[in-house]
């Protein structure tokens, strides 16, 4: 099956989502398991989607057909991770903050978690710092991944934290912070846990920060 393994990894990479759900289905068809198909198949795509991003090989257009890709094949496997009992990388709450409607950046990273074997919940854009801690509480989260787009809601991130602390979850979460304003400097004033300077090094960060 390692041929077409590799050849589910390339259609996924260069965005080929029918070539790839024709794949997918054929390798279930031939016995092939979920977690395999995800773990050979669909996460060496999105790593190698990450690295060209990061070598700017890739850009925005190419990170989004991808993830639609890969998208497209997760639907399928989905159910079947929960009838085979396959354990996730862990889950990861995902969201835009309060004031902020910018989520394609947001959907690219939680694309690429869920390619890295992450349970995603996408909280959308424009999400109180309410909602994020009830997701955690929901979810039993391991990472929260908080993006904002603009400078006028990047201190929204802070409030998140806050609430996370006042309900009394911030020490049972990892929290990861992104966005074209943000830096390093930010993040560690407000508190986060990391900071990802794009959705590669995102997937990096959350691999590093539940591993």
């Amino acid at each position: 099956m390692e041929k077409e393994f590799t050849e589910l990894k390339d259609y996924v990479v260069n965005g080929k989502a029918e070539e790839a759900v024709e794949l997918v289905n054929k390798l279930i068809d031939g016995g092939g398991k979920a977690g395999d198909i995800i773990d050979r198949g669909l996460i060496p795509a999105m790593a190698e989607v990450g690295d060209k991003f990061q070598q700017h090989e890739f850009f925005i257009p190419e990170l989004l057909v991808a993830a639609r890709a890969m998208e497209t094949c997760m639907k399928i496997l989905e159910p079947l991770l929960v009838e085979q009992k396959v354990k996730s990388k862990g889950v990861a709450v995902v969201g835009t903050v309060k004031g902020d409607l910018h989520d394609i950046g947001k959907n690219i990273v939680a694309a690429m978690l869920k390619g890295a074997g992450f349970g995603i919940v996408d909280l959308g854009a424009d999400v109180p710092a309410e909602k994020f801690a009830s997701a955690v509480r929901e979810h039993n989260a391991d990472v929260i991944a908080v993006s904002a787009l603009l400078t006028t809601t990047m201190k929204n991130m802070r409030d998140v934290i806050q609430t996370l602390e006042t309900q009394g979850v911030r020490d049972s979460v990892k929290i990861m912070v992104g966005g074209a304003p943000l830096t390093q400097k930010y993040a560690d004033e407000i508190g986060a846990d990391g900071y990802g300077a794009d959705a590669a090094d995102a997937v990096k960060l959350a691999k590093q920060l539940v591993g």
